[in-house]
């Protein structure tokens, strides 16, 4: 008898949602609860439906807004690669690799 196996096409394919890739789904989940404990907190404490929910409208659109725009504009992994050239030293840094082609090894022996 035989059986037929689907084949996933998207094996090396980064997860993607409705334009953002990898790590920015996570940063739009995690604002948007983030968005409503602060819609709860404001909630409990006693302000007006007519300030909570602009407040959260507003802070939910440039959540939104700037999650996107980092999407684009980084890519996948290009905000760990900027984080990761921001905090390098200047000192580490070399344009070329020279200085270690460069390099005599020392022989033991």
């Amino acid at each position: 008898m035989a059986t037929v196996y689907n084949i996933n096409k998207g094996i090396n394919k980064p997860i993607e949602f409705r334009g953002l890739k990898g790590q920015y789904i996570g940063y739009l989940a995690g604002g948007l609860v983030g968005l409503l404990l602060l819609f709860a907190g404001l909630y409990l404490i006693g302000t007006s439906l007519y300030v909570c929910l602009p407040v959260v409208g507003t802070l939910g659109t440039a959540l939104f807004i700037g999650v996107t725009s980092l999407s684009h504009r980084f890519g996948q992994h290009g905000l760990m690669k900027y984080f990761a050239r921001q905090g390098m030293p200047r000192y580490l840094r070399f344009r070329s690799r020279r200085v270690f082609t460069t390099l005599k090894h020392k022989r033991n022996g």
